[in-house]
């Protein structure tokens, strides 16, 4: 599985940390981090992450 989040799209809302925050996390200046290649055993929770993201910025390849 790979994560890809459009940073364009992105207005780091922090939903995604709440719902996968083992893969997502927000720096000290409040801007989005993620791990693009998390374990498979976590696709659920990256789908929530994805489903929950305001500006559908994330999406799953794989």
């Amino acid at each position: 599985m790979k994560v890809v989040v459009d940073m364009n799209k992105c207005q780091d809302h922090g939903q995604c940390v709440f719902a996968a925050p083992d893969v997502f996390s927000l720096d000290d200046d409040g801007h989005l981090l993620y791990v693009a290649d998390p374990d498979d055993t976590l696709r659920e929770e990256v789908e929530e992450a994805a489903d929950v993201c305001p500006l559908q910025a994330i999406r799953i390849e794989g």
